[in-house]
């Protein structure tokens, strides 16, 4: 995919456009669903995966899914994940797959015992498919993703455009959350996650994608950006995203965003000369004015709430007695859940349930570690192991991949704010296993 303005430009209009028709007519998400649907097999199978384009179609839908989400084009519920994970699976029949992802297999056959002991465990109420499917479905897209991104090679101006096209759908979700809520002064009365700054749809998860473009478009303006009008359309954007995820009152996909950025910076500063170190210091001091001028302009916009939030105190100013709005006692249950069953856990999907009779509280996990533990037992422990140490072992002959370790982070932090919900976690996780190779180090573009 070329990237030269005038095409990314249009791309970007045109998902405004979608964006728009969305929100105007919502029935159209359906049948937008059906057709990416549809257009990522007959193009998967007409390119045979030459060129990677299952990361092209993946890409697409794991950024797509929110707004599918929201306007109810999802005719199933892990669309995106099963999505994802069929297109995955065509890469991997087309262009095969390393031996040396047995360690991802592996993983896989982990689940199975947990998934096995559910059929037991769950009450005779529930709807045990569903039940399975809603807890399992994120590990199970990430280890099909991670098998087909083991060591896979992939020029990083192929995996730029990548990046690039998670970037087009999440122009259709902001311009989406724009018009569902254009007056913030008029929305925001408290210090609480707020949906009716994300677009009325969950702010956990809308904090996620947002954060996700924040990244995204900070990545386009620093190494996709050859003229100034690119370098100042990525920059507003970057503004844009920034603000809307900081209204959405959740704190967690922000956050990620801020980290991922920084350990680019810190990347490409150690891997650049001293004339790259230098325009490098100066991003840096631009970046660092902007998210000055972003969080002042969001403070005004919420009367100063905003503050009070990232403080964690209401909007009288009191200090809340719980720091992580009550998720400490969901992880609390899990641990419990853990140590009371070590071997073999409480089996999947249990845990809501099982939560239930030990405090009363009615709620899903929002911790994709102490949700593993609790429900695997120590086999969770094994795969956690795998998936933490994999990508850096992987990273010590593999230092062209620059985005290796904002990847991590965004699977790691966001799975202990929001679980796996989306796919966004397990795609990103599968992104930071490829060899990356260039003719040329990536550096700073030319100003």
């Amino acid at each position: 995919m070329k990237n030269n303005e005038s095409n990314y430009i249009s791309l970007l209009l045109i998902h405004v456009g979608i964006g728009l028709l969305v929100f105007v007519f919502p029935f159209l998400s359906k049948i937008y669903s059906i057709c990416i649907f549809g257009f990522g097999i007959y193009y998967l199978n007409k390119t045979q995966n030459r060129n990677n384009e299952a990361l092209i179609l993946s890409a697409y839908v794991m950024s797509i899914e929110v707004l599918l989400r929201m306007t109810g084009g999802m005719h199933i519920n892990e669309y995106g994940k099963y999505s994802i994970i069929l297109f995955m699976l065509m890469g991997i029949y087309f262009t095969g797959l390393k031996k040396s992802s047995a360690v991802y297999w592996i993983f896989l056959l982990l689940l199975v015992p947990g998934m096995i002991l559910s059929t037991f465990t769950l009450s005779y109420q529930a709807d045990i498919r569903k039940a399975i499917a809603f807890n399992i479905s994120g590990p199970i897209c990430l280890g099909i993703s991670a098998i087909y991104c083991y060591r896979r090679q992939i020029t990083f101006d192929r995996l730029l455009d990548v990046l690039t096209v998670f970037g087009f759908p999440l122009i259709s979700i902001l311009t989406y959350v724009y018009l569902y809520n254009p007056s913030i002064k008029d929305t925001v009365t408290g210090t609480q996650s707020n949906f009716e700054t994300s677009g009325g749809f969950g702010p956990n998860q809308m904090s996620t994608i947002l954060g996700f473009g924040i990244f995204i478009f900070f990545v386009q303006f620093l190494l996709r950006s050859s003229t100034t009008k690119l370098k100042i359309i990525n920059g507003i954007l970057v503004l844009l995203f920034a603000f809307r995820g900081i209204v959405t009152f959740s704190r967690g996909g922000v956050m990620t965003a801020g980290v991922m950025i920084v350990l680019l910076l810190l990347v490409l500063y150690f891997q650049t000369n001293i004339r790259g170190r230098s325009k490098l210091m100066l991003i840096l001091v631009f970046t660092a004015f902007a998210t000055l001028g972003v969080w002042t302009y969001s403070s005004l916009q919420t009367s100063g709430l905003i503050d009070k939030r990232y403080a964690n105190q209401d909007a009288r100013g009191r200090v809340k007695a719980s720091k992580l709005t009550g998720r400490e006692k969901l992880i609390e249950s899990e641990w419990k859940m853990f140590l009371d069953n070590p071997i073999l856990g409480i089996g999947v999907g249990k845990n809501k349930e099982y939560r239930e009779e030990l405090t009363g509280i009615e709620s899903a996990s929002h911790n994709e570690i102490t949700r593993m533990l609790a429900e695997h037992g120590s086999l969770g422990v094994f795969c956690l192991l795998i998936l933490l140490l994999t990508p850096l072992v992987l990273y010590l002959d593999n230092r062209q991949h620059i985005f290796m370790l904002s990847f991590m982070v965004f699977w790691l932090l966001t799975i202990n704010h929001a679980a796996m919900r989306l796919a966004a976690p397990a795609f990103v996780y599968a992104l930071s296993l490829l060899k990356v190779y260039a003719i040329e180090k990536p550096a700073v573009p030319r100003e």
